[in-house]
């Protein structure tokens, strides 16, 4: 056994604390996503840590763990150089666990968190007592036990050790129990593991450098390749010595406990990684332009802007149009009053809007619903490709959120959004000059009918002429014809910057329905991926 080195005290539970924080770490952030019983089992593992390192002291927990037959009690009984543990030919004879403590620290609370009630208190003046000092060791009911209970009180120990010693014999060292299901699960705890081969008194010595030969490969095909396998023979006393003495290092160097539960830490991790990918997708601009597409026919941009040129066009009619018409036009229904656009965005202006503001706009078709959803849906392919399924699900489900939450969204983004813009300064000159040619039309035709009303009552008046016309009927002419042709320029005027306008106030919508696709797909999404990249940076940490 070639346990790994580690700062005695303070030093060793840093690293044991700062690996089980990642692999909290990793367990909040992917809650839900990581396989059940891997996370069962690191919420376990850290539950163990807080409650062994309370109770450390100077003890180490060493278990001799093995099938029925294996000789574990006969062993234990040997290093303890006493009778402590029951031996009898009936099998199973170990139906509870029991411990020799070597030393005069105090063990009790050790030994409760164990639930460890058969104790035996080695002597000062005993065999091997100053090597051991310090030395918790357990003998194990089988592993292998026909009674369940016997098993689970073993596997229940097991978890709980600072150090295991896998005990197999000559008849059953291959035997599928102890390397499926113990050996080539704690793997990774080389750190502190052991085999030792007992009963080697029944083989000559080519035979038992052909079992442990064996042996060491089939360890090697379980993973524990750098644990050597020590020979004994608990009858005979042969390698009690070597193995007490290995157990003696380990124990002297009081690093056992944080190797344990650090091999855990790293064990439970490395359990949780097939839960997460080697990579997430990385979310770029142009992702969501699609997206942004969908979400503007969602919302009725494309009316919306209709409903600003159009508005546009009827308010420099009001004011540069001429005046004898200007009525028709008032009595026209305003296009954003009737989208309900008006009044919510004197709303949004005077800070009511978050209560009150809704807009007139249709909901959307099928059509418009199913391309936010494919949008959507394909966004979230994107950003789930390679994931595994719980976080592919999250991912999808984060890029598709519900159509009356997305709705509501979309309307107040529209009425969000500033959708007039300042008077041209041209409007109040037009309109000005709209009136002066309207008056001088007028007091022309005023003139003119006065001049009949004289002309029937026979009363002679004059008109003055300028090139041979009257005065009178020029003003009337000019400022119809000069009326119509400012109504004409006014109206050129304002196809133009109703155009400007609608496409002003377009990008502007984009922009604030951009921020909902943001807002309500694309940052649920990034949230997961973010998640799922600290789940993996932290399983990565812990596992290190």
């Amino acid at each position: 056994m070639s346990p790994k080195k580690s700062e005695q005290g303070t030093g060793g539970w840093d690293e044991v604390t700062t690996h089980a924080e990642a692999l909290a770490e990793a367990l909040r952030t992917g809650a839900g996503r990581l396989p059940t019983h891997a996370e069962e089992r690191a919420q376990q593992v850290l539950q163990k840590i807080p409650a062994r390192q309370a109770i450390v002291g100077g003890r180490t927990v060493v278990v001799l763990a093995g099938a029925t037959g294996s000789g574990k009690s006969s062993l234990f009984n040997a290093l303890v150089a006493e009778p402590v543990s029951r031996i009898g030919a009936r099998r199973p004879t170990t139906s509870v666990p029991t411990a020799a403590m070597w030393g005069d620290e105090p063990s009790g609370e050790l030994l409760d968190w164990l639930q460890v009630g058969t104790r035996h208190q080695v002597p000062r003046g005993a065999r091997r007592a100053d090597a051991l000092d310090g030395l918790v060791l357990l003998d194990l009911p089988d592993f292998d036990s026909r009674v369940a209970q016997h098993r689970a009180e073993a596997d229940r120990v097991i978890g709980l050790a600072d150090v295991l010693v896998w005990v197999t014999d000559p008849q059953k060292y291959a035997d599928a129990v102890l390397h499926d299901d113990y050996v080539k699960q704690l793997a990774s705890h080389s750190a502190v593991s052991l085999v030792v081969l007992n009963q080697i008194d029944r083989l000559g010595r080519a035979e038992i450098s052909q079992c442990v030969e064996d042996l060491q490969r089939l360890l090697a095909a379980d993973g524990l390749s750098d644990v050597p396998v020590l020979t004994t023979s608990a009858v005979r006393g042969y390698g009690v010595d070597d193995l007490a003495g290995t157990i003696s290092s380990v124990v002297q160097q009081r690093n056992a406990a944080e190797q344990r539960l650090l091999a855990d830490v790293r064990a439970a991790a490395v359990s949780l990684q097939p839960g997460v990918a080697a990579q997430e997708a990385t979310l770029h601009a142009d992702d969501g332009s699609e997206l942004t597409d969908a979400l503007c026919r969602a919302a009725g941009v494309p009316a919306v802007v209709d409903a600003v040129r159009r508005d546009h066009l009827m308010r420099a009619e009001q004011h540069g149009g001429w005046p004898f018409t200007r009525w028709v036009h008032r009595l026209r229904p305003q296009p954003l009053r009737r989208l309900g656009l008006d009044e919510a965005h004197t709303m949004n202006r005077s800070g009511a809007k978050l209560a009150l503001g809704r807009s007139s706009l249709p909901p959307p078709g099928p059509a418009a619903r199913a391309a936010v959803d494919l949008a959507g849906r394909r966004l979230g392919r994107h950003a789930a490709e390679g994931l595994p399924a719980a976080w592919a699900e999250a991912v999808q489900e984060a890029a598709t959120p519900p159509d009356e939450r997305l709705h509501d969204a979309l309307d107040q983004a529209v009425i969000g959004t500033e959708l007039h813009g300042r008077k041209p300064a041209w409007w109040a000159v037009s309109s000005a000059l709209q009136w002066v040619f309207a008056a001088i039309a007028l007091i022309g035709l005023v003139w003119l009918i006065l001049l009949a009303i004289l002309g029937f009552a026979h009363i002679d008046a004059d008109s003055p002429t300028w090139i041979g016309l009257p005065i009178p009927l020029l003003m009337l002419v000019f400022g119809l014809l000069a009326g119509v042709l400012l109504a004409l320029i006014a109206r050129w005027t304002a196809a133009r910057g109703a155009r400007r306008r609608a496409a002003q106030v377009g990008s502007r919508l984009r922009a604030a329905i951009a921020v909902v696709g943001v807002e309500q797909v694309i940052d649920p999404v990034a949230h997961v991926l973010q998640a799922h990249r600290d789940t993996r940076e932290a399983l990565a940490a812990a596992a290190r």
